[in-house]
């Protein structure tokens, strides 16, 4: 198990790297291009390092398509989303709010799942809504698009984990994967024709590398949840908001301030609580496929 856990730290890393590179490549490319081209190279990479198994001609051989389709329109609202954060506000800031979708799954869950919340779980949802105001900042200074993109990001993903929770038992892995980056591909190739910039040579360089991390990043997660139970392996994606701040501070000159740094704890501490806590309570997080919520 122990490896599992390890391969799901190394995976949150992968996944961290790939998304500072996507911030590099702000102002370089517009968005939407972006999304294209990292979601390719990403593509291309898990085609070829696909575990055994794992038929894509299965893709589209789905019990509950309605579903896997809107889980797909979620990866790539989510996408977009992400992207135009990462390229247009502090990275620990796009981070922290994204991590609100454990929160909100809460919230989501009463009316869409008929769940009965407790006073611990409330409270984490309390917890990390305060903490989003430290980052925030409302009323302290201007508000950027990139805060409500990562907003729009945290409520897609959320979406994300509810329809997964309807369909990750019934639904190849395959297809929870493949019809997302697929329909991500088709989506984002049509916006990017009107806005296409070609790419420097540098930026290829990093969009290739975009690929390998992400999806290396997808296969070492497969691997990970083989090893050992998804409840175990879930909790090291609260890594990625401590290499949010590695990488904002080394590479970008983002330092947050000590009220930040405050608000970014509350929303780690109150989503890795939930997740605790919805393990033992309803144990979803056992039951159900760990998969990335956006591209």
């Amino acid at each position: 198990m122990l490896k599992g856990v390890a391969l799901g730290f190394l995976t949150y890393a992968l996944f961290s790297s790939a998304d500072a590179l996507i911030k590099s490549l702000g102002g370089e490319l517009p968005v939407v291009e972006i999304v294209f081209l990292a979601t390719l190279t990403s593509f291309i990479v898990i085609l070829v390092l696909r575990p055994r198994g794992e038929r894509w001609r299965d893709m589209f051989r789905m019990n509950h398509p309605k579903r896997v389709l809107l889980r797909a329109a979620c990866g790539i609202i989510s996408g977009i989303g992400a992207t135009f954060a990462f390229t247009t506000i502090p990275l620990a800031e796009a981070y922290a709010i994204i991590f609100l979708s454990p929160v909100l799954v809460t919230l989501m869950s009463i009316p869409l799942l008929g769940e009965r919340v407790g006073w611990r779980r409330i409270g984490a949802v309390v917890l990390g809504l305060t903490g989003m105001l430290l980052v925030v900042k409302p009323g302290f200074r201007e508000l950027q698009p990139g805060h409500l993109a990562a907003f729009i990001v945290a409520f897609a993903g959320a979406t994300s984990m509810i329809v997964l929770r309807m369909v990750g038992q019934t639904e190849r892995r395959v297809s929870l994967i493949g019809v997302v980056m697929v329909s991500a591909l088709v989506v984002s190739g049509a916006l990017m024709i009107p806005v296409f910039v070609w790419p420097s040579g540098g930026a290829i360089l990093r969009l290739c590398l975009i690929g390998v991390l992400g999806g290396t990043a997808q296969m070492t997660l497969m691997a990970a949840t083989r090893l050992a139970p998804a409840n175990r392996v879930a909790p090291a994606q609260y890594s990625q908001v401590i290499w949010a701040v590695v990488f904002g501070v080394l590479f970008f000159a983002e330092v947050p301030d000590w009220v930040a740094f405050a608000g970014i704890g509350m929303i780690g501490l109150s989503g890795l609580f939930t997740l605790l806590r919805e393990d033992k309570v309803s144990g979803w997080p056992r039951r159900v496929p760990l998969l990335r919520n956006r591209l």
